[in-house]
This record gives structure tokens, C-alpha cells and sequence, in this order.
């Protein structure tokens, strides 16, 4: 290349239209359009074309092309820390104001989330609002003692999770309501583990006060037991009795709020780097994308281009949550935007990006890391793997999520896994329960990077699915001394990967055959699964395994196939054994190395 050639170096993005290629290069677009006709490719002025073919254009009239790397928040996060706190951490000190505390609330299905938010939604809006509530987008903003408070209406600890596991972690503060006249329940100890993992602070609303059975000091001292201690009883949990149903106490519990969020540093830059999170997002067929997000640092404007995972574009129309037209949004003001082309997942971090050209092609290269990634392994978190990372200095917990099948087997667990510590590493119990793992179980192990340990329990149908799903380890027990062990070990880096082996199918000898250069094979009818070719195989017969080996031929009727299905004949010929008896099992297996989890 000359010197002269080195001077026409350009960068491109992953995709460009006809007419921004034509602008790079600073020729006509007529040229690029017969450029690409010569190359058998139609396009018209703005439609789009990929990096290779931008290239090969370019490269016919005289450029070197390089592909381009464009800048921009990383929204993936490992950290304790949610990523947009990070990056608020980054902005000038200065220039940091206070901002309106965020506030999520969760609890025990009934026991009263939807009603709470209801009540002060109506009790703190609607009077001031004209008309009341016209659009519900999933947050809204009440005004009390002068102050804002912004509420996630998204109550479930799957919703907080489900944003906290992709690194939004939107709320600042959560409101666990319990009922006094039902006490803490399954899906409270869940709620609070949640909370907890997400080290925001919690304020206990006691719910239901107005119900005759109602035994507020009960609910006080399980609230206790389970390590919240109520402020009137010397702790450090504000404990609020309402009505949501008879409007008691509300003001209370406002209070309250505010109270916990003075005590915080909830700060932002209004003029700073806008981020957010995406709250909720959906596809009207009138409007089209419509997304609720919650702006955490900057200003969000009408007209900049909004860039959250692979969706992006140019804000066309922002709504504030009575429904009315706003051309800002400031820090924790949620609005409703429209003008995105695709439709984000709840939890995504978004950003302000210079132009659509820069965000379009990050959302391109985002697109095939995510096609890269689904074509690699589940990203298990293993009890090994978490003490490679503790090596790496990337943490300094090992953080567990304990299920048992009665109470009395929970004690004796919880309290020898407390005792272990090694080379500083702590055991951080993160939730325990009785009954088999559930899917709240997986989504909590999810976003706080944990493992699932159960104690004669079983996973279900639903839990197994995400955590094969979400790359989490399940690790069963049902001899306690084991369970420690293995989790000494996991704390020692002494663990050793385990062979796992699978049965992917099961087949009945029915009969046998003497082929010529095959020797003999056995006829088999296939009960389960599926016999595949180049899997592993061992005879069993009247229950014990006789041959363990590799499978040498396996036929239908005469043809050779890779693999037979249950229901159908085959001929199975297995390398190094030709004793088969008429009524022989032949399984079909495969292994794999695991890590210990």
C-alpha cells in the first residue's frame, strides 16, 4: 500500500445506509448505488448494508476499510455494585444534587403489595392530579412534605430480581410488607432475601391492622427472628402499622420513607451522562414500542437517541405517569417513552448515545456477542468456580441458597456452614426454606451469583428449566457430613471435577443376528429415549451391568442411522461384545466432566 493509500483508511460500523457510506467516503450515492449493482447487490439511498459489503465498495474506489469499535457503557456487571451507581460515582462531585428516593415494594402473595401502592398512589396523586391517574406505566411519583418519592409499581420480588440480575437494581429502598394477621410466610422470607442480597435498606409496612385477628407483636417478634429487629424493640428496622384498605397510616409510613432516604446519599447529576433502567416495555399496535424507563443520572430529552441492549432510537414522544407530555425527565423521574425500534427487556440499562448511526452499531456488535455467547456453555456458577473467582479477587463470599425438607435438618446446616472460614472466605447464607427448590429459589441463586444447595428435596419441573437456563448449579444432598464437606472443599479449591453420566435411552433385545463382517448383533425394539450411534452403551442383564463399551453399528431394518427413537426397531452391534441373550437391556449414555457444585 502506498503512503498515499494509507491516507484513505476509514472506519466503518457493522451496518451503514447507502447515503452515510456515500458521506464517509465523500462520494455520490449514485456511485456507491452502481457500485453495488456491479457487485449484484440492489439497495436503494437509505437503505442499510453490512460491514462486509460497505467494504467491499469501499475498497473498489480506493479505501482501506477497518471495522469500527464504537464507545459505550458496558451494561453487563459482575459487582456488588449496580453499574449505573458506578458510573454516577465517575461524575464530577460538584455537580451532584440530591435526587428523589426510589421505592419498591414486596412481600407475600396477599398480603396486600397492589393495595398498599394503590392507597398511596390515589391518596397522594389524585388530588392533585386533574383527572387522576389517565396512563398506568408501570412507576409513579408522589409529593410528600414537599418532597418526591418515586414508586417501581412492579410489586413481586420476581420483577426487583428479575431488573437486579441484569444490573439495574433500580430501587433505593424497599418497603416489605407483611400482614399482622398472617405473619411472615414462605414468600416474606423469600421477599427479604431478595432485599437483602440487593443491600438496599428495608422498612417493614405491617399491613392489615384493621383486621380483627390482627397480632401485631407476634408478626414483631417472627419479624425478629428472622433478623429484622423492630426500632421500638432497640433495632434497626422501622416498623410501620397500616391499613392500606382503611388509608391508616400512611402518612406514617411516608415518613418513614423519607426518613431512611435523608439518612442515604441518593445523589445524581442532572447535567451529567444520562443513564437509566428500562422498567417495562411493550409493542401497541398504534403507537408502536412504548417503554417505561427510569432515568437515574442526566436528563433525558425529546430527540436524543436512547440506546437499551440491542434496541435503540430517537425518542419521538415522552409521557410523565399522569399521562402527560414532558420534553424532560430528570434524575429518578420515570416517563413513557415511543420511538425505539424493538422492544427491551425489563431490567436493561439504557444510555444516551451521540447519534443512531453509533447506536445502531453497537447494538449490531451486541447482537452477534449475544450469538457468540448462545453458541457457548451455560455460565454456571460452580462451588469451584466461585473459588477460582475468590482467587482472582473477584469475590470474597461464597454465597448459598440452602432448601431441606424439614426445619430440624435446616439447624444442623445452617450452623456448621456458619462455622466454616477459610483462607477468608465466608460462607453468606442467602436464603434457607423448607420444601423442594422452586424458581424463586433459581432467580435469587441468578442475580446474587449463588449456588443452590438441597437437602433431601428435589428441584421442580419449572426450577430445573431456568437453572439450566440461567447457568445456575444445583447441588443435592441427603447425608449432612457430605453436604459440609463439599462445601470445605469448594472453600479449599480441593474439589475435583465428577463424570455425569446421562441415559438418553433404553432398548429390549428381542433377538439375535450373525452379520457377515459385523459378527453378531442383537434386534432390539427401543423402550426409552433414543439410541444414538456415537454415544456409549452397556448390557444389562437381570439387573446388572455385563458390558460397558462403545456402540459399533446401529441399523434400521438395513439402512444406517446416526439415531432411533422409542417405539421403533433396530440393529445394535456394540464394539468388543457379541454374547447377547434374548431379553438384554441395552442402555444408551453419554458423560460429561462436571465440576463439583
Amino acid at each position: 500500500m502506498s503512503e498515499n493509500g494509507k491516507d484513505k483508511l476509514i472506519k466503518l460500523p457493522a451496518n451503514i445506509t447507502v447515503r452515510d457510506l456515500a458521506k464517509t467516503i465523500s462520494v455520490s450515492p449514485i456511485e456507491i448505488i452502481k457500485t453495488l449493482m456491479a457487485n449484484g447487490v440492489m439497495a436503494n439511498i437509505n437503505q442499510n448494508i453490512d460491514f462486509d459489503t460497505a467494504a467491499i465498495v469501499a475498497a473498489e474506489l480506493g479505501y482501506e476499510v477497518a471495522l469500527e469499535t464504537p464507545e459505550a457503557v458496558e451494561v453487563t456487571d459482575e459487582g456488588e455494585i449496580p453499574l449505573w451507581k458506578k458510573l454516577i460515582e465517575q461524575e464530577d462531585k460538584a455537580a451532584l444534587v440530591k435526587r428523589p428516593p426510589v421505592i419498591t415494594i414486596l412481600g407475600h402473595v396477599d398480603h396486600g403489595k397492589t393495595t398498599l401502592l394503590d392507597a398511596i398512589r390515589h391518596t397522594s396523586v389524585a388530588a392533585r392530579e386533574a383527572g387522576g391517574i389517565t396512563q398506568h406505566i408501570g412507576a409513579y411519583q408522589v409529593r410528600h412534605n414537599d418532597q418526591v418519592l418515586t414508586f417501581l409499581d412492579t410489586p413481586g420480588h420476581a420483577a426487583f430480581t428479575a431488573m437486579r440480575a441484569r444490573g439495574a437494581q433500580g430501587a433505593d429502598i424497599v418497603v416489605l410488607v407483611v400482614a399482622a394477621d398472617d405473619g411472615v410466610m414462605p414468600q416474606t422470607r423469600e421477599a427479604l432475601a431478595h432485599a437483602r442480597a440487593a443491600k438496599v435498606p428495608i422498612i417493614v409496612a405491617l399491613n392489615k391492622i384493621d383486621r380483627p385477628n390482627a397480632n401485631p407483636e407476634r408478626v414483631k417478634q417472627q419479624l425478629a427472628d428472622e433478623g429484622l429487629v423492630p426500632d421500638e424493640w432497640e433495632g434497626d428496622t422501622i416498623v410501620v402499622p397500616v391499613s392500606a384498605k382503611e388509608k391508616i397510616g400512611l402518612e406514617d409510613l411516608l415518613e418513614a420513607i423519607l426518613l431512611v432516604a435523608d439518612e442515604m446519599e441518593i445523589h445524581a447529576n442532572p447535567a451529567g451522562r444520562v443513564i437509566g433502567s428500562v422498567i417495562e416495555a411493550r409493542r401497541e399496535r398504534s403507537r408502536g414500542v412504548v417503554a417505561t424507563l427510569l432515568v437515574q443520572n442526566g436528563t433525558l430529552k425529546v430527540g436524543d437517541t436512547v440506546l437499551a441492549g440491542t434496541a435503540y432510537g430517537r425518542i419521538k414522544a415522552m409521557f410523565d405517569f399522569t399521562g402527560k407530555r414532558v420534553q424532560k425527565a430528570i434524575p429518578s423521574m420515570p416517563v413513557s417513552v415511543m420511538g425505539l425500534n424493538d422492544v427491551p427487556e425489563a431490567g436493561e440499562l439504557f444510555q444516551v448515545v451521540s447519534s443512531e448511526k453509533q447506536a445502531r452499531a453497537i447494538a449490531a456488535e451486541r447482537k452477534q456477542k449475544q450469538r457468540q455467547e448462545a453458541q457457548t456453555a451455560a455460565r454456571n456458577v460452580t462451588l469451584e468456580k466461585l473459588f477460582e473467582q475468590f482467587q482472582a479477587g473477584e469475590v470474597r463470599e461464597l454465597r448459598l441458597i440452602i432448601k431441606a425438607d424439614v426445619q430440624g435438618s435446616l439447624e444442623p446446616i445452617i450452623s456448621s456452614l456458619n462455622d466454616l472460614n477459610v483462607e477468608n472466605i465466608g460462607v453468606n447464607i442467602l436464603h434457607t426454606g423448607t420444601g423442594n427448590i422452586g424458581e424463586n429459589d433459581v432467580m435469587l441463586a441468578a442475580a446474587s451469583k449463588a449456588v443452590v444447595i438441597g437437602f433431601n428435596v428435589q428441584p421442580d419441573a419449572a426450577a430445573q428449566r431456568l437453572a439450566e437456563a440461567e447457568g445456575v448449579s444445583i447441588r443435592l444432598y441427603n447425608i449432612i457430613y457430605r453436604l459440609i464437606e463439599d462445601v470445605e472443599k469448594a472453600l479449599k479449591g480441593m474439589l475435583e471435577p465428577e463424570e455425569k453420566i446421562t441415559v438418553i435411552g433404553k432398548a429390549e433385545v428381542r433377538a439375535t443376528f450373525k452379520i457377515p463382517r459385523l459378527g453378531k448383533v442383537a434386534g432390539c425394539y427401543v423402550t426409552e429415549g433414543e439410541l444414538r450411534r456415537n454415544a456409549k452403551v452397556r448390557v444389562v442383564r437381570d439387573g446388572e451391568v455385563i458390558f460397558d463399551g462403545e456402540m459399533a453399528s446401529l441399523k434400521h431394518h438395513t439402512e444406517d442411522v446416526r439415531e432411533i427413537r422409542q417405539g421403533f426397531e433396530c440393529g445394535v452391534g456394540v464394539k468388543g461384545f457379541d454374547q447377547f441373550k434374548v431379553g438384554d437391556v441395552i442402555e444408551c449414555y453419554t458423560t460429561e466432566l462436571v465440576p463439583v457444585a
